[in-house]
């Protein structure tokens, strides 16, 4: 903005590439959502910009850029201009007061100009509050200039307005308008009535009826005059609400508050072409385009997203079997190329089934499923989360499950599955067999199920899964079908078995507590969590012996050569306690055998190994836990934790952990030089990757300047408490501190620190995607050295 306000008027060009570029920069940065003190700077200066009506230079490219700058960071975040539309509408549609106006000889009757006037009043409840202002002045002059009209004609148009400017409470006659409307569209979808006679019309639901009330109370400007047939409300209609169709550019809850509003607008339409028209193909476009997002590597909450996205269209839109055929063959197509979003796939069949209980949406949709998994071309890293869908799909008792047996019997027949013996894939397909033995359709699985448990029995590497299936097998060929069932079901209620109802045979009984003790139990609540252990810091590991200062490229060349090695400095060490969450129950108080599991969240780093603790006691010092993870990409990521441990009652358990959330700071590393190199050493090999990093041929690197107000006494602070173990300068240098971060696997981050009237903070990078990173944890530094 310096660059612009110094920049001469007549360089109209490159004045317009500064407004979209400061445009682009602060909509990329979030600084507009955010509604900054730079943004909101920015936005007085388009303002200015587009009201200046000086055109002596070609002001009016650059009013035109201003504008369209204007437009762009409306459509970002919407709302930004609301509060200052009236500099923009006022200004340019009112022009001052009227003044003295001439007088135009018309004829006694003016019937066609009033009948204009009528009708230009009449349709104004379409325009906005401006908008209809403007209007009003204009034709006020118009009135003003004849005589044959008289002003009366204004009457009925500001009875509207002013008589709604404070709307009651209860419209009883908009109420009978919407009932009346209500019952039209319902009696056109009613199937005809079985007995003789009249039946009383149907009633608007409460939320549909309160959504007409809501919008007759909030636009009341919108509302006609009159209750007839032919003066309806108009509420809001398509064409009114085009301009909230959302984007892909919306945040989450913009975009399904909006999606929300427009299934709602498009539902109430009375014509049914028009439902299946443009209105209705625009959402399930923009439903589609996320899930493009999705396909392409989306992040968890573009996920989230349209998971929720395509409820809130099913919900509404399930009776269209055009629109819901095509998303569920889209699904399908999007599952089997990302088969661990399966969680979000059973959390949508399980929500339509839910809340629509008169649709079979959700029947279908698992059964096209089943059909996708039983087809496809199996790989290993897919097999858990299709047993974890077919076992949702087994839940079902009106699909047919031959094929599902038939797919289990080939995997454990035609791979290394069961010579491998993994514990967790043997639980996947057990869950799935249970769930068969509780089917309906079970006599005709009865023999491929009982081959495929006994293959299981005699053959898999877990003692644990053999012992498992050796009971269900024994299960399946001993009792009936309803003693099966309820042996199995017995499994999932509260009390341990303790206060089941004994009306089986002896085999129940005696079976009890022997199914019980061979289930895992999920627990309620969070029975563990991992806290990060106090960090100690410790100097540089500088060699005492100072060594000549190296060449550059000399330096290089040495420590370059180090990786070489495979996997040499490639883990970041993060070491946590496990200990009780305060929500466990007593009864968890001494545990055996926790086995903690880790599951990533983005694809930032490598997939993390189970570790296993032997015990954890709540009076005793809490283990420690140490995490090695391999970045791929040195960023901020979260994971999510689970843990099976055994109770001293000889139970086992499954807890969800907290989310362990890995900062950016924590991927900083010591740099990782020879052992042989003191501080000499390591400022050449400073100097040489600055020099790389700020050479203008394109390596991938960036530089970048931070800057902030710091005392000297502080600025030491913070390099004592947070640089010390990165320190390549000498702690005593006042006039430049250099600071050398390693980020696994191979990233680097320079930062020469310099007091002037400011603190500079001059950053280099061999990678321009942490910059953002590199930003937000200086911010935080100095923000915080600044508070104390």
């Amino acid at each position: 903005m310096s660059v612009f306000n110094q920049c001469p008027p007549k360089s109209v060009q490159f004045r317009c590439h500064l407004l979209l570029a400061l445009t682009s920069v602060l909509v990329c940065t979030s600084c507009v959502n955010n509604r900054s003190r730079a943004s909101q700077d920015f936005l007085d200066l388009l303002l200015q910009i587009s009201q200046d009506s000086n055109d002596l230079h070609g002001d009016v490219a650059l009013r035109a850029t201003a504008c369209d700058c204007l437009r762009e960071m409306e459509a970002c975040s919407p709302g930004l201009l609301c509060q200052r539309l009236e500099l923009l509408v006022l200004s340019s549609l009112i022009r001052g007061p009227m003044g003295s106006v001439p007088t135009l000889q018309t004829g006694p009757d003016c019937k066609e100009l009033r009948a204009v006037l009528s009708s230009l009043l009449e349709e104004s409840y379409l325009l906005t509050p401006l908008s209809q202002a403007a209007l009003l002045h204009r034709l006020t002059e118009v009135v003003a200039m004849v005589p044959g009209v008289s002003p009366a004609v204004f009457r009925a148009q500001l009875l509207r307005l002013l008589g709604t400017s404070v709307p009651l409470p209860l419209h009883p006659a908009d109420e009978e308008c919407v009932h009346r409307q209500s019952v039209q569209r319902r009696r056109r979808s009613l199937p005809a009535p079985e007995t003789r006679g009249s039946l009383p019309a149907p009633a608007a639901d409460p939320p549909e009826k309160l959504f007409y009330i809501d919008c007759i109370l909030s636009f009341p400007e919108n509302r006609p005059i009159g209750c007839g047939d032919d003066a309806l409300p108009v509420l809001l209609t398509p064409r009114l609400a085009s301009v909230l169709v959302p984007t892909v550019f919306n945040d989450s809850a913009t975009l399904l508050a909006r999606l929300h509003l427009l299934c709602l607008v498009y539902l109430e339409e009375e014509d049914e072409e028009e439902e299946e028209g443009r209105g209705l193909g625009y959402l399930y476009d923009h439903l589609t385009s996320l899930l493009r997002i999705v396909d392409n590597g989306g992040s968890r909450e573009i996920v989230v997203t349209f998971f929720r996205a395509a409820f809130l269209f099913l919900s509404y839109f399930f009776h269209m079997e055009h629109f819901s055929h095509s998303l569920m063959k889209e699904l399908c197509s999007l599952y089997l190329r990302h088969t661990h979003l399966s969680p979000h796939f059973i959390n949508l069949a399980d929500h339509i089934q839910e809340q629509l209980s008169e649709s079979n949406w959700a029947t279908e949709f698992l059964m096209a499923l089943q059909g996708a998994i039983t087809d496809a071309e199996l790989t290993s890293k897919d097999l858990r989360w299709h047993l974890k869908m077919l076992a949702r799909v087994a839940e079902e008792g009106e699909i047919k499950q031959q094929s599902t047996v038939n797919f289990l019997s080939h995997i454990i027949t035609s791979s290394s599955l069961c010579v491998k013996g993994d514990w967790r894939l043997g639980n996947f397909l057990l869950g799935v067999c249970r769930r068969l033995l509780v089917h309906p359709g079970l006599d005709v699985l009865l023999i491929p199920l009982a081959n495929v448990l006994q293959h299981l029995a005699c053959r898999y590497g877990d003692t644990d899964i053999r012992d498992h299936a050796r009971l269900y097998y024994t299960l399946l060929t001993t009792l009936s079908k309803d003693k099966l069932a309820g042996v199995l079901s017995q499994g999932y209620g509260e009390g341990g078995g303790q206060a089941k109802k004994r009306t089986f045979s002896c085999i129940v009984a005696e079976s009890e507590g022997l199914t019980s003790l061979l289930t895992v139990h999920r627990a309620k609540k969070i029975i563990l969590k991992l806290v990060e252990e106090p960090q100690t810091e410790t100097g540089s590991g500088l060699n005492q012996n100072e060594d000549n200062p190296e060449e550059a490229s000399l330096a290089l060349e040495q420590y370059r050569a180090q990786f070489d090695v495979p996997g040499f400095a490639s883990e970041i060490p993060l070491n946590y306690q496990l200990t009780h969450s305060e929500s466990a129950d007593s009864c968890f108080d001494q545990l055996f055998s926790i086995r903690l599991h880790f599951s990533l969240t983005d694809d930032h780093y490598e997939p993390l190994g189970d570790i296993s603790v032997p015990c954890v006691f709540r009076e005793k010092p809490p283990p420690s836990v140490k995490l090695r993870l391999k970045p791929r990409r040195p960023q901020p990521t979260s994971l999510h934790a689970s843990a099976i441990f055994t109770t001293q009652d000889g139970l086992s358990w499954l807890t969800d952990l907290p989310d362990v959330h890995v900062a950016f700071q924590q991927t900083f590393l010591p740099l990782p030089a020879p052992e042989t190199w003191g501080r000499g050493g390591r400022l050449s090999l400073f100097e040489g990757l600055w020099d790389e990093m700020s050479c203008e041929e394109p390596t991938g690197g960036a530089t970048s300047l931070f800057c902030c107000q710091l005392q000297e006494e502080a600025l030491k602070t913070l390099v004592e408490k947070h640089f010390l173990p990165y320190l390549v300068s000498d702690q005593s240098d006042k006039e430049e501190i250099k600071v050398l971060f390693f980020l696994p696997p191979q990233s680097h981050l320079l930062l020469r620190i310099c007091s002037e009237e400011t603190v500079h903070f001059n950053v280099a990078t061999d990678n321009w995607q942490l910059l953002p990173h590199i930003n937000s944890y200086l911010l935080t530094l100095t923000s915080s050295q600044e508070d104390t």
